[in-house]
């Protein structure tokens, strides 16, 4: 137990409740408050001798669109891997589309489409840019069902969904990174899930294409409704695309619009010495500078 991190956020000393139908009002941009559909109920994960998430209690209805951000250490790679059913609580529950993680079915496990950070694939496979969608079809087909031409009509509608429909015969290493993320944004979404995480999707992208990829997510939320988690270091660009923001820092130190999480005396006492807010407004944090 991490008995020195400083207690949660609030504006009244007392602990800031995660969940928004405590203030349904709070945004203009916050759906509606409906059976969540992912639900952390003070659930604790780690690992023998190490807490990486401890008490966490939040709710996320479905098609929300949530950034979660924290510093390097804070438990934003454990809540990934929770969601995706690899970390059974330690302590309390999470279920997730209505399913205990430990017990989160090959069927459920299908609907929640993911992008893995960059360092995580191969983006020289050699492979062309449809072949690379069509792998996401096997979360839903299973190992030993060959896809069919619905299939193919399926990965070709989420390229087009993303805008690379004229690339599906490219070979996936001639793309840009930008091109190439879009493709990896396709993959999940051929999955045709419920949930979309994605986890540092604009890392190693030049500027251009960060703002481009963000954009195109923003968009797919509002089309698709998907529920989508985007686990990010980049406070600036997503601060006015996203409904809500989780505040990590091994608990759940705050939760809610932008306006009320991203405050001076909050994200100082996350970050400490590693934050800089210019005059501006723009968030700094010393592992990860974005102007």
């Amino acid at each position: 137990m991490c008995s020195n991190w400083p207690e949660p956020w609030n504006r009244h000393n007392r602990r800031f409740h995660p969940n928004i139908d405590d203030n349904p009002a709070a945004s203009v941009n916050t759906p509606r408050m409906n059976h969540p559909i992912i639900r952390f109920d003070h659930a604790t994960f780690g690992f023998p001798g190490t807490i990486a998430l401890e008490d966490i209690t939040l709710s996320i209805p479905e098609s929300e669109f949530v950034g979660v951000i924290g510093p390097n250490g804070s438990g934003k790679t454990t809540l990934c891997r929770a969601v995706l059913g690899l970390m059974a609580p330690l302590r309390g529950t999470l279920r997730v589309l209505d399913c205990a993680c430990e017990e989160l079915r090959c069927h459920h496990r299908a609907l929640i489409g993911y992008l893995p950070q960059k360092g995580m694939l191969d983006r020289n496979f050699p492979v062309t840019v449809l072949e690379a969608v069509m792998m996401g079809r096997y979360g839903a087909l299973g190992l030993f069902r060959r896809p069919s031409g619905k299939d193919r009509d399926i990965a070709r509608q989420a390229l087009t969904q993303v805008g690379m429909d004229h690339h599906r015969d490219s070979a996936l290493g001639a793309l840009s990174g930008g091109q190439q993320q879009r493709v990896f944004i396709a993959r999940a979404l051929a999955q045709q899930p419920r949930i979309l995480l994605l986890d540092e999707p604009t890392t190693g992208l030049d500027l251009t294409a960060q703002h481009s990829v963000v954009e195109l997510i923003q968009q797919l939320h509002q089309q698709l409704k998907l529920t989508i988690l985007m686990i990010t270091h980049d406070i600036n660009m997503i601060r006015s695309r996203v409904d809500r923001l989780v505040l990590l820092k091994t608990k759940l130190f705050a939760a809610g619009p932008p306006q009320e999480v991203l405050q001076p005396d909050i994200l100082s006492q996350v970050y400490g010495k590693e934050l800089v807010i210019t005059d501006k407004d723009f968030v700094i944090v010393e592992d990860y500078h974005h102007h």
